[in-house]
């Protein structure tokens, strides 16, 4: 088994797993949903391909900067009067109102924990990516690569990886945390997301659940210098 490391960091992100209509949630931390996409999104993957190598993939988040909590308010329609089409008629359509909720300023150290032919593709196609990353809506780009240096680690458990590898946040921070929080996959976990992705076809697209171990390890004293 080996392990691979992703860094999703960006001004804005948001991993929804239970938006309905027109309020669109963000959870605290990247969905497994959301992280298979982007790794379908880098190895050029479409939607009505199968996803069970990847979704067999353990996973783990390292919350190094747990950011903010934001809402865009959007409309969309033009409201009783309606706007004017190129043909020179009035198109009528109601005004639709959504509430979108992001996290600000967000850094999560992601692992992914496999067989090492399938971590090490991944690695390849994280840094030469098929189709644009985006993190949760593709409005949301990465601030910084996804694909880290040393991002593959064979010789280390989830665990081990995400509790060792360097602090991702900023050396400018006033008041860094002195421990951060840790997801991880795990059967006998009592945190429950319905997030494990089955298909992406927009046809058969189904979830099933998933259960996490929520538990906090010390701040890494070593800061991530790379870009």
């Amino acid at each position: 088994m080996a392990v691979l490391l992703l860094r999703l960091a960006a001004p804005m992100q948001s991993w929804g797993t239970q938006s309905h209509f027109s309020v669109r949630e963000t959870g605290l931390e990247p969905s497994k949903s959301g992280v298979i996409g982007l790794l379908c999104a880098a190895l050029g993957r479409p939607r009505t391909a199968a996803v069970d190598d990847l979704a067999a993939l353990r996973m783990g988040v390292r919350v190094d900067r747990e950011g903010q909590m934001m809402m865009d308010y959007h409309t969309a329609g033009a409201g009783e009067d309606g706007f004017l089409r190129a043909d020179g008629k009035v198109e009528k359509k109601n005004v639709i109102v959504s509430h979108r909720y992001y996290l600000a300023d967000a850094v999560f150290l992601v692992g992914l924990e496999g067989e090492e032919a399938l971590l090490r593709h991944l690695h390849e196609a994280l840094r030469a990516p098929v189709w644009p990353l985006y993190l949760g809506r593709k409005a949301f780009v990465p601030g910084c690569p996804v694909w880290m240096q040393g991002g593959l680690r064979t010789d280390e458990s989830l665990e081990e990886a995400l509790e060792r590898y360097p602090w991702l946040g900023s050396a400018w921070q006033k008041k860094p945390p002195e421990r951060l929080r840790l997801m991880i996959e795990e059967q006998d976990g009592y945190e429950i997301r319905r997030d494990h992705p089955v298909s992406f076809d927009p046809l058969r697209r189904r979830y099933l659940l998933r259960r996490l171990r929520v538990t906090f390890v010390p701040r890494p004293h070593v800061v991530l210098e790379e870009v």
